[in-house]
């Protein structure tokens, strides 16, 4: 799935991400913290992998494997 960047502190490393239905996530720091991101801009895309029990897991960028 993906995104793209609605919200993001880079203080606490968490933001909010709009998807493309419509809808706005949140992400924790973990989950930014899974990606070896050192940042990321508004309006950046991104991936959401989320685990099986449907927990966002990692934010990343869409071209990232």
């Amino acid at each position: 799935m993906q995104g793209t960047v609605a919200h993001y502190d880079p203080q606490t490393r968490s933001g909010r991400l709009l998807l493309d239905d419509g809808r706005e996530v949140a992400f924790p720091a973990e989950a930014f913290d899974a990606s070896g991101l050192r940042l990321l801009r508004l309006g950046q895309r991104v991936r959401l992998d989320y685990d099986a029990d449907g927990t966002l897991v990692r934010v990343t960028l869409p071209t990232f494997p």
